[in-house]
């Protein structure tokens, strides 16, 4: 019998963000997939998990997810994780999730701690329908991205860097316009959480005043 792949989110700041329930499933699987052992290790002695850590992240997850697969259908019960958030949300966990599917396999993701939600909610902009961009291309084709998101008369979620949100914010500006409204949250379930509502101008200003450190979430309407 097949075992259960599951998806388990991390804090995204604030260990006490942590549920039970991942917890638990941490503590019960045959060993678990992490970004980074040495940031998942100091989570896992924190909730006195032990269990084996293997790495899984962008640069060889193509090779780690056939193994995986493997020992999935040999039974064993495997868990994934990321540094912070969501597996599979802007991290790795997609590759291994088609897989699961393609053969069949169970999978089951917990819910939890994600960046984007937090942002949105604080922002103040319309919710009710958004569209989740992730981070922009680093390069080719980010112009013809933000052309593209421009027209969207939905609320738009960003990730951003700090060394990049200057540029960013720049261009969001000459694409969506100078009305346009937008919030950012840096920092967020961490002690100096901080979210700046207001026009991309206003937003400009801001971002420049200060160094700005910590991942970043961006929230922009231009059809309000």
């Amino acid at each position: 019998m097949s075992g259960i792949l599951y998806f388990v989110p991390t804090p995204v700041g604030n260990l006490e963000d942590m549920t039970f329930r991942a917890v638990n499933v941490l503590k019960e699987v045959d060993y678990i997939l992490c970004e980074d052992t040495r940031t998942s290790g100091v989570l896992l002695k924190h909730f006195e998990i032990s269990k084996p850590l293997k790495s899984y992240h962008l640069h060889n997850e193509h090779q780690a997810t056939e193994k995986v697969i493997a020992d999935l259908k040999s039974g064993q019960n495997i868990a994934i994780i990321t540094d912070a958030g969501t597996p599979g949300i802007s991290d790795p966990g997609y590759l291994l999730a088609k897989a699961g599917a393609d053969n069949g396999l169970e999978m089951i993701c917990l819910p939890g701690a994600t960046a984007l939600i937090p942002a949105l909610v604080v922002s103040g902009l319309p919710n009710n329908e958004f569209l989740f961009a992730g981070f922009l291309p680093q390069k080719k084709g980010r112009q013809t991205k933000l052309k593209q998101l421009a027209e969207e008369k939905k609320t738009i979620v960003l990730y951003e860097s700090p060394h990049k949100i200057n540029t960013t914010l720049e261009q969001i500006k000459e694409f969506f316009g100078e009305e346009t409204k937008a919030s950012l949250s840096r920092e967020i379930s961490k002690k100096f959480e901080e979210t700046k509502r207001g026009t991309i101008n206003e937003l400009i200003e801001f971002s420049k005043s200060k160094t700005l450190k910590g991942e970043i979430v961006l929230i922009v309407n231009n059809s309000i």
